[in-house]
């Protein structure tokens, strides 16, 4: 039985991890759990799972979930904040690790994971954006491996399962095309865009999603980071990696090789496909997900992504073409504005200018190690919030 620590196991991808574990009890067993401040959801989880460890983020969530976890008679070791989530993520105990934690604060407990030599699947795409190569060097130095999860970045690995070193032209391919819904606003009148509410930004079309990951997808800043994270993974520079929008969701990417061939994974909209295929790997296990009915589908449509419509993933790309801390700056500022918006203290369109600002402000430098990013980040969050506070005051 493969032991497993899910970080961030009340978010979307963790519920939805967890519901692939629960079709194979003799196959997966839960060591911990780690959640910010779902106190109830983490308790459900805690019940049905029985892990040995759980952590909340938050220290007042920790102490509510001590009590109720008594209460209800459970033997499970609580604790709080993100030096213990970490610690998980590195334990003796734990085979796989779900990092499923939104955002830079996902970074941390992803490098103790491959520090410990775990296998880490690996649904937040911040932590490779914001790290650059150390991830992947702490990686190779332990023998640890990262799998995907990003269904774009899963495809990809299905599609050309050797990642571990060289670059593209090495494997013979030519390309990388990651694909993309083009969320909610597709087709919207650009004029129409500055009026858009966060509840309109958070209904995806396609995928069920928390909201920051959500308004991401809307801006498609969500595909511009995805963008980066394949320049990791695969070894690919920024030209040999393309964006194309596909509104059914279906294909989830496609590898353009040198001899004409192009590769695709397909399957029907629903993470429990990549979290499956990366969990059992190199083997396949059931993962709830129903086969893809082509007759059902009918059609299948492409098109280029409009740069005026979705000024983020442009971003992106010269941050990826910068390279160094120039990532790190554009996912700290996209953080602060995304939340922003949320809060509506912003409106959507000016999420975009917010991070061209904060980029500007701040000068890429080469990476050298964890505290000069998590410094750079911090700056580029009080840069970003400044921008936002300046831009409304009175």
């Amino acid at each position: 039985m493969k032991r497993l620590a899910v970080l961030g196991s009340t978010g979307s991808i963790g519920r939805s991890t967890l519901d692939v574990v629960a079709r194979h009890p003799a196959r997966y067993g839960v060591f911990a759990l780690t959640a910010n401040r779902d106190v109830i959801g983490m308790l459900e989880q805690c019940r049905r799972f029985h892990p040995e460890r759980a952590v909340m983020a938050d220290a007042a969530a920790a102490d509510a979930l001590r009590i109720q976890v008594r209460e209800a008679g459970l033997a499970i070791k609580v604790d709080a904040g993100p030096e213990a989530v970490a610690e998980v993520a590195a334990a003796d105990g734990v085979d796989l690790v779900m990092a499923a934690i939104v955002g830079a604060a996902g970074l941390l407990p992803a490098l103790a994971a491959v520090r410990a030599g775990k296998r880490l699947l690996l649904a937040n795409k911040e932590a490779l954006v914001v790290s650059g190569p150390l991830l992947l060097e702490e990686a190779r130095r332990s023998g640890a491996r990262i799998l995907p999860i990003d269904s774009e970045h899963n495809a990809i690995f299905q599609c050309m399962p050797d990642i571990a070193e060289g670059h593209l032209e090495e494997k013979g391919v030519r390309r990388i095309l990651l694909t993309a819904s083009g969320g909610p606003f597709r087709t919207t009148p650009i004029e129409g865009l500055a009026t858009v509410t966060p509840e309109q930004a958070c209904a995806h079309p396609n995928w069920s999603m928390g909201r920051k990951i959500s308004v991401d997808s809307a801006t498609m800043m969500n595909k511009g980071l995805e963008v980066i994270e394949a320049c990791r993974l695969f070894h690919a520079r920024p030209d040999q990696v393309e964006v194309v929008l596909h509104p059914q969701s279906i294909i989830h990417s496609l590898v353009e090789y040198i001899d004409g061939s192009t590769l695709a994974q397909l399957g029907n909209p629903d993470m429990r496909t990549p979290i499956a295929h990366a969990l059992a790997w190199p083997e396949r296990v059931v993962s709830g997900v129903a086969g893809l009915d082509l007759f059902q589908v009918g059609r299948l449509d492409f098109e280029k992504p409009d740069p005026a419509r979705f000024p983020c993933l442009g971003l992106a790309f010269e941050a990826v073409r910068v390279d160094g801390t120039a990532p790190a700056i554009l996912n700290a500022a996209n953080e602060v504005a995304v939340a922003a918006f949320l809060d509506r203290r912003l409106p959507f369109m000016s999420i975009s200018r917010v991070i061209a600002a904060t980029m500007e402000r701040i000068a890429a430098e080469a990476i050298e190690g964890v505290d000069q990013l998590l410094a750079i980040d911090a700056e580029a969050r009080r840069v970003a919030e400044g921008i936002i506070r300046d831009a409304h005051s009175p």
